[in-house]
């Protein structure tokens, strides 16, 4: 059963500040919450597979190799640029 302190703790170590008027719903909130956790984790497991609900078989397609834009057009735009490629900063 979630509780107001609960859910009042829950905001103190999230640093979040929940006006009083707003704690009775929060509350009610998080209880749904929990009871919706609860009843996947109660949920019956079976062992079939569901791989193939729709029984379809291969629906990749085949690769293709289709011409592209020039390396010097799409880099035309770029800040940086060396050896036709797009230089990044490091944010470090």
């Amino acid at each position: 059963m979630v509780t107001r302190e609960d859910v009042e703790n829950i905001a103190l170590l999230s640093k979040l500040f929940v006006p009083e008027e707003e704690l009775d719903g929060l509350t009610e909130s998080m209880q749904k919450i929990v009871d919706f956790a609860d009843a996947i984790n109660n949920a019956p497991a079976s062992d079939e597979d569901f791989d193939n609900i729709n029984n379809l078989s291969n629906v990749f397609r085949e690769d293709e190799v289709v011409p592209s834009f020039p390396a010097e057009e799409i880099l035309k735009n770029a800040p940086e640029q060396a050896e036709q490629h797009f230089l990044v900063r490091n944010r470090e």
